[in-house]
């Protein structure tokens, strides 16, 4: 015998064992428990089905592939998801003319600061508020029914975008779009970021018939008098033009510049090596069109950059009294231009929120 046959295990037979330790009979007893256990995995595939059908209304599939499980649409949240561009502009309107802010819910402090300063100037009526997410939607509709509308498709949940970053870029680049279609239904639209506060009525600044009316944004000072046409370009070819505030007509020639401005921002996209906005796409569209439409620089001395307006203390104690809109810009960061406002004075929410139309929203 060989050694490797010293080391192998001897077959078993059953039959032929005269200890078996299971009867005969075992293997009736094996088929039943293999029945039943089939029998018991089958009803766990019956009852995860019948769960799926309940549960199955209130599951959203959204486009990152997860789950996600959601309470099932109020009849509130159904009316307001159900609520066009068309029939708010028309709801909000006054004397044909919409104000317009686009805001997330990380913005909602800020939009409730400027609604303060517009409602002091008996202008809050005409507030349509573009959100662009579904807390602000619910949120502003819930305090001032009708104010608010989402135009589709809805971006992923909006968070405090930071400036340069593509989701600042994405947030931004819809607004052409929205003032668009607002122009094409028929309205004169003016438009805010709401990081800014009236110190007076904006309305009486705006002479004339032109196209559209918009703000400079260097922080260089022009006199008193200086042209109201739109500034020669700059180093970069293009002249500087606030997209922070516009007001335009229903006119050719103010479609012409926002489908200009989306063009100009689907020639110079996002990239991480060249971190885009919409504020240089906005100049382009200007330099392209000046001669095609008519335009208007608002005056320096009531519509300042933040630039000015913040850093130069000696041009605003010589134009006292002249301040009508106030942005906080050439700053960046949620919690610094709020510090900004305290300090000047400007943050409103602090002690007259009540005066807001959304009241606090703490």
């Amino acid at each position: 015998m060989s050694s490797a046959s010293l080391h192998q295990r001897p077959l078993h037979n059953p039959s032929n064992d005269p200890n078996p330790l299971s009867p005969p009979s075992s293997q009736t007893s094996q088929k039943s428990t293999s029945f039943l256990q089939s029998r018991t995995t089958l009803l766990l595939l019956l009852s995860l089905l019948v769960i799926l059908g309940v549960f199955y209304p209130y599951i959203q599939f959204p486009q990152n592939g997860f789950l996600s499980y959601t309470s099932k649409s109020s009849p509130f949240e159904s009316k307001w998801r159900d609520y066009s561009l068309s029939k708010a502009a028309a709801f909000v309107a006054k004397n044909n003319t919409l104000i317009v802010c686009i805001v997330s819910e990380a913005y909602l402090p800020f939009l409730n600061n400027w609604l303060i300063s517009i409602v002091r100037q008996k202008h809050h009526d005409k507030v349509l508020v573009i959100a662009e997410d579904y807390a602000t939607l619910f949120k502003v509709n819930e305090r001032w029914p009708g104010h608010a509308v989402i135009i589709p498709p809805v971006l992923e949940s909006q968070a405090a975008h930071k400036f340069g970053s593509q989701g600042f870029f994405n947030f931004t680049s819809r607004r052409p779009r929205h003032l668009l279609q607002i122009l094409e239904l028929g309205y004169n639209v003016m438009y805010n970021d709401v990081d800014m506060v009236w110190l007076a009525d904006p309305f009486p600044y705006l002479e004339g018939k032109h196209d559209i009316y918009f703000m400079d944004d260097m922080a260089a000072v022009k006199p008193l008098n200086h042209s109201h046409g739109l500034p020669p370009p700059g180093k970069k070819g293009r002249p500087y033009i606030c997209s922070c505030m516009i007001y335009a007509r229903p006119t050719n020639g103010a479609k012409l510049i926002m489908k200009k401005w989306i063009e100009e921002m689907q020639i110079q996209p996002w990239s991480r090596a060249k971190k885009s906005n919409d504020q240089p796409a906005f100049n382009w569209a200007l330099n392209k069109t000046v001669e095609q439409v008519d335009m208007y620089l608002l005056p320096q001395s009531g519509f300042p950059t933040g630039g000015l307006y913040f850093r130069n203390k000696t041009w605003v104690k010589e134009t006292k009294g002249m301040h009508v809109v106030i942005h906080n810009n050439y700053i960046v960061g949620f919690e610094k231009k709020t510090k900004r406002f305290r300090d000047y004075a400007l943050w409103l929410v602090d002690d007259f929120s009540s005066e807001s139309p959304l009241g606090r929203l703490d």
